[in-house]
């Protein structure tokens, strides 16, 4: 029978993947397992290389390579280590730990392998990202000069926040932090959420898909999950998967919100692998390498030439101590920080966000010349009633004795209703100008209202004549001849 097709057939794809094709299978022998390590003999591996170990009942288990000492390789399991017996077989991969990735992960929820754990069927990714990646060039990135709505008052009005800023929300536990994002993820106006739940507790993972979320928010959201009774290298790995598909939906020209809950678990997971792989405790018990990754995973967000990642990360302050080694790290390296009060929280004052013990530091790139007037009214009034409150409570201030204090006492209860907000209440930045502008007495214009309220404002630059320039300057001079004389 004749063939059919008559055209040259292009083998050139082939021949290229046969070149690339890896003919040595290296493989080594598991030879003890000491506590949340592995030690086995070979195989030829690097650092974050992705192993199999085949065990005697014929299932198999996926391992990272966290150490390397003469012939022997400390490998990190990603599940129990349950059935390892000394002799099973490690296969070295020939890779590192690859994160698939695509607008097939919106509304899903995948572990920290980049596997499904939604009973939602398979993915059919159109890339694959590596987990661990560098942070983009300095010069790649691109200024930010757009505001970003998150949806709660106190954020949007007082601690503006730009596309692609990065800020921490810090708090003891039970304050509210998880709430916090929850109101984000819902009201955000960013093209994409992308959710690391970091050493969460089980209950709380349905939870937050199905009463924070919601169908509406899940339905542009990806959730990267590692729940506290994993593995500290399931831990790890999590936060640094969330990232890399962040990356990838930035790399499509996306505005991405990446929310990450918490940083401070996954330093509790390096801190883990660090000590049992032998590192010295430098600080509070915490290894030098942890100190390391912290910046270079907080790096990776941020703005590149195609689009942005805004972030926010949680930090589970120990003790409520804000000088704590995880908690100055973090707040050292990121673009802002928001507090949260304990006091507020039990007083029943949601969100529990200090403003004043909280900085934006790009807020006033992205906000409006009246906004920003407005905010600084507020604040003045917070801190003068926050000075004054212990005289102002005890009833030793009377009234009529500062102008400045009796106006802070008067705009009191109106300034704390407006930094209250029910957890299901919307509102839209336009919505909270017109409350700032209604509360201050300052008029907000509608130009202000938009993405880049700093670029509606006009530049106008003062031409001043030579001849006056001249007289000035002679004037300068004479009065610092008179004033040598004298």
């Amino acid at each position: 029978m004749a063939a059919s097709f008559k055209h040259e057939f292009n083998f050139t794809k082939y021949l290229e993947k046969v070149v690339d094709a890896e003919t040595i299978l290296y493989t080594g022998r598991v030879k003890a397992v000491k506590g949340l390590e592995i030690e086995s003999e070979g195989p030829r591996s690097v650092i974050g290389e992705m192993c199999t170990i085949r065990l005697r009942n014929g299932t198999s288990l996926l391992a990272e390579v966290v150490g390397l000492e003469d012939k022997t390789v400390r490998l990190a399991a990603y599940g129990e280590t349950k059935g390892i017996e000394v002799g099973c077989e490690v296969v070295a991969s020939g890779h590192t730990l690859q994160v698939p990735v695509g607008n097939c992960l919106l509304g899903r929820m995948i572990n920290a392998s980049g596997f499904p754990c939604d009973d939602k069927g398979e993915l059919n990714p159109d890339d694959y990202y590596p987990a661990v990646a560098n942070p983009p060039a300095p010069n790649e990135r691109t200024d930010i000069d757009r505001r970003i709505t998150t949806g709660v008052r106190a954020i949007d009005s007082l601690l503006t926040v730009g596309k692609g800023q990065r800020l921490g929300i810090f708090a003891g536990s039970g304050v509210g932090k998880s709430t916090l994002l929850s109101i984000i993820a819902r009201n955000t106006d960013a093209d994409i959420n992308v959710i690391g739940l970091i050493g969460e507790r089980g209950r709380e993972v349905l939870d937050f898909v199905k009463r924070d979320l919601g169908e509406e928010g899940m339905s542009r959201s990806v959730l990267v999950v590692s729940t506290s009774d994993q593995p500290s290298i399931c831990r790890l790995r999590a936060a640094q998967v969330c990232t890399a598909v962040a990356e990838y939906f930035r790399d499509q020209g996306k505005d991405v919100m990446l929310m990450m809950d918490s940083v401070t678990r996954f330093a509790h997971a390096q801190r883990e692998i660090g000590l049992a792989n032998g590192e010295p405790a430098a600080q509070k018990g915490y290894p030098p390498s942890v100190f390391d990754m912290i910046p270079k995973l907080l790096e990776r967000t941020g703005t590149n030439k195609k689009g942005s990642i805004t972030a926010f990360y949680t930090v589970l302050v120990d003790g409520d101590d804000m000088n704590e080694p995880i908690t100055d790290k973090v707040r050292g390296t990121l673009d802002g920080h928001i507090v949260l009060n304990r006091k507020l929280a039990q007083a029943y004052h949601y969100p529990a966000i200090d403003v004043l013990q909280s900085i934006s530091r790009l807020s006033k790139r992205v906000s409006g010349a009246q906004t920003r007037k407005a905010v600084g009214k507020l604040r003045t009034w917070m801190a003068t009633y926050q000075d004054n409150e212990t005289m102002i409570t005890a009833g030793i201030y009377q009234k009529g004795n500062s102008a400045e204090i009796d106006e802070a006492i008067e705009k009191h209860p109106a300034k704390e209703e407006f930094l209250k907000q029910e957890e299901y209440e919307p509102c839209p930045m336009e919505e909270t100008l017109k409350k700032l502008s209604a509360l201050t007495g300052i008029e907000i214009p509608e130009d202000e209202f938009v993405e880049s309220p700093a670029a509606t404002i006009p530049y106008t630059a003062q031409i001043v004549d030579a001849a006056k320039i001249s007289d000035l300057e002679e004037a300068d001079d004479e009065l610092l001849d008179t004033e040598s004389a004298e």
